[in-house]
């Protein structure tokens, strides 16, 4: 019998309670759970019926060593493998862009309990890999495996093209080593894991979203990873079916940053009672 590994995770509740639903939040590649802390702590604040499981995915933060094949199909029974331990079911699941894929395909396993899936602005087709995570990867394959500083890796991506705000939010990646630091990251594995996003067509799944599930997508309105058809069709099954629905929120694809007041006042609006 084999053992599956759980992830790393961090629970966030409103101080005192005992939340009976957990919303289990899934961060884009690259990142990792602590991404979603402002979001996590303003939920708990407004709705403390919920508890925000803030989980590092497969291959990211703290979440390393853990065995190939590394696909969205094993993303999905990591975070399976990691509801049976938490003090409140998860009822609902938020994923973030390359976390968006995630969530829906651990939809497609039909979990138990299950109420809402939130997607935040991802979009369910496949297509060739392209984007910022397909960029920075090949970027930071190209760099040193050590640096002297963090900033040094910063500095490198800066001349790669890169924000420096990127760059310094890639440099949370590296651990001390020898008096330097190195990365956490296991790239080849990861260039697999996003090569998988990138095949992975999942508009069956949508369509087929259960009865008493909620599938809500919420589209940053500076960003274009949602494409205008993918909208309409995306409504077009709302309407059909009564369970897909289409949120707004302003700001670019990085929402949990750049609006988390309008996303933790949706969140709250929407998430069912616990």
């Amino acid at each position: 019998m084999s053992v599956r590994r759980l992830l790393n995770y961090t629970v966030v509740t409103a101080a005192d309670a005992r939340p009976a639903s957990s919303l289990l939040v899934l961060h884009g590649f690259f990142g990792a759970g602590r991404n979603w802390t402002t979001v996590a702590r303003g939920l708990a604040k407004a709705r403390p019926d919920w508890g925000a499981v803030l989980a590092d995915l497969r291959l990211h933060g703290a979440s390393q060593g853990v065995a190939p094949p590394h696909t969205l199909e094993r993303c999905a029974g990591d975070l399976a493998a990691l509801d049976g331990v938490l003090d409140a079911p998860v009822r609902a699941v938020l994923g973030h862009s390359f976390g968006g894929k995630v969530a829906l395909t651990y939809l497609a396993h039909r979990p138990s309990g299950l109420r809402q899936v939130w997607v935040v602005d991802a979009d369910p087709s496949a297509g060739a890999p392209q984007g910022a995570a397909w960029e920075m990867l090949r970027a930071v394959r190209a760099l040193p495996a050590v640096f002297r500083r963090r900033e040094d890796l910063v500095v490198e991506l800066e001349r790669a093209g890169m924000d420096r705000r990127i760059g310094e939010w890639m440099a949370t990646n590296l651990e001390p080593a020898d008096g330097g630091y190195r990365w956490r990251l296991d790239f080849a594995a990861l260039e697999a894991l996003l090569r998988d996003f990138f095949r992975a067509d999942l508009w069956g799944v949508v369509a087929a979203t259960l009865s008493g599930v909620e599938l809500r997508v919420i589209r940053a309105t500076r960003s274009i990873l949602i494409s205008g058809p993918s909208v309409a069709r995306l409504q077009a099954i709302g309407r059909a079916t009564g369970r897909v629905f289409v949120d707004e929120v302003a700001g670019g694809h990085w929402l949990n940053a750049d609006n988390p007041e309008a996303l933790t006042a949706l969140l709250a609006a929407r998430l069912p009672a616990a």
